[in-house]
């Protein structure tokens, strides 16, 4: 990722509702909201949620597939991972004693198919 990417990330992230949206995408990975489901949840009518989709989009932040006759957006998280990587790769001046903190809070938390097994049980 360059600087114009980082700037374009952060721009986009820098609105509330976009900022939510984007979160809400993050809690549901593996499997995606549909259009609908995520302005109910962020409480956003469909037509200014399709602006804000259209920027997240935009700045690589999510993406989006058909499935029937939704439309389900996902948050790229290697998007994010860039972002860090960015943001980071010049830290602690080789002394990754210093990163290792901030490494393990950039791991993954749960693995994807506990995460979906979890939500199909109780969703």
């Amino acid at each position: 990722m360059d600087e114009l990417e980082a700037l374009d990330v952060f721009t986009a992230l820098s609105q509330q509702t976009r900022l939510n949206v984007f979160r809400l995408l993050v809690a549901h990975e593996p499997d995606g909201l549909a259009a609908g489901e995520i302005a109910r949840c962020v409480a956003v009518l469909h037509n200014t949620l399709s602006s804000h989709l259209a920027v997240l989009t935009r700045a690589g932040l999510i993406g989006a597939e058909r499935r029937s006759r939704s439309i389900v957006y996902r948050a790229k998280l290697d998007r994010v991972r860039a972002l860090a990587g960015f943001l980071i790769k010049d830290c602690c001046g080789g002394r990754p004693e210093i990163c290792a903190p901030l490494m393990a809070e950039l791991a993954p938390c749960r693995s994807p198919q506990k995460t979906s097994a979890r939500r199909r049980a109780h969703g």
